[in-house]
């Protein structure tokens, strides 16, 4: 749910991520990133709203991850 210009919007697109490489030998950022996306183990499955904050996150470590939308 998000207040966006001061209408309630309750029907955000969720997407699904999913931890499909190894962090090992990453830069620091990119593992940062994907403990900040709640991905910790490999075929780990988090779901997040598609906001632009998520979606630049994904954007960082795309190579590392798999994502569908529902």
């Amino acid at each position: 749910m998000v207040w966006l210009k001061y209408i309630w919007k309750d029907t955000m697109a969720k997407i699904k991520v999913t931890k499909v490489r190894s962090a090992i030998n990453r830069t620091q950022n990119q593992k940062r990133v994907l403990e900040s996306l709640g991905l910790h183990k490999m075929g780990q499955t988090v779901e997040h709203e598609d906001t632009p904050n998520i979606l630049g996150m994904i954007r960082k470590v795309n190579h590392l991850v798999s994502v569908e939308t529902k």
